[in-house]
C-alpha cells in the first residue's frame, strides 16, 4: 500500500510544521510521507529547530522553508491529511486541496517569537518539540484501516486537543 499523504501548514514553515514533518518521517516506518508549508514561508528553517530535531537524533538533511503554493500545484502530490501547527495558518484561506484531504488543527505555541537569550529560547523549542512529537505518535497509533472517514478525521481533530 502506497504511503498516506500529510501535510503539516504554518505560517512561516521555520519550526513547528519542519519539525512535525520530520518526526512523522522518521517515526512512520514508511506508512506516511509527511511534508511542511507555510503561507509566508520565512524562507529558511530555524536554527533551534534544527538543534532540536538533532539532538533527538532526527535527520535534517532534507528540511527546507516552502510556501504551500508548491502543494496546490498540479504535479503536487495528493495530501490524505493537512494539519495546521499554528494558529495564524489555522485562521488563513487555505488553497483547495485536490483529493479533499482530511483536515485538524493541533496548536502549537510559536517557538521562533520566544525571547530572552539562546538557552531560554531552546527551552520553549524543546518542550513544543516534545509536544509535537507526543501528537504524532498519537497519530501513529490511530488505526487507519479500521476506521472509517468520520471516525478517521474525528480521532485526527482530537489529538489537536491534548
Amino acid at each position: 500500500m502506497a504511503p498516506r499523504n500529510v501535510l503539516f501548514l504554518c505560517t512561516g514553515n521555520s519550526a513547528r510544521s519542519i519539525m512535525a514533518e520530520a518526526l512523522l518521517n522518521a517515526s512512520a516506518a514508511g506508512r506516511f510521507a509527511a511534508f511542511s508549508a507555510g503561507s509566508h514561508p520565512a524562507g529558511a528553517v530555524h536554527p533551534l529547530a534544527l538543534r532540536a530535531l538533532t539532538r533527538n537524533g532526527y535527520p535534517i538533511g532534507e528540511l527546507r522553508s516552502k510556501s504551500w503554493d508548491e502543494f496546490s500545484q498540479p504535479d503536487a502530490p495528493v495530501m490524505d491529511f493537512v494539519i495546521t501547527v499554528c494558529d495564524r495558518a489555522a485562521e488563513e484561506q487555505c488553497p483547495v486541496w485536490p483529493g479533499q484531504p482530511i483536515t485538524a488543527h493541533w496548536s502549537f505555541e510559536d517557538p521562533a517569537a520566544a525571547r530572552g537569550d539562546e538557552q531560554e529560547q531552546y527551552k520553549i523549542f524543546a518542550r513544543v518539540f516534545q509536544q509535537i512529537s507526543v501528537r504524532v505518535q498519537l497519530f501513529l497509533s490511530l488505526p487507519m484501516d479500521k476506521l472509517d472517514r468520520l471516525a478517521l478525521e474525528r480521532g485526527v481533530r482530537d489529538i489537536g486537543r491534548v
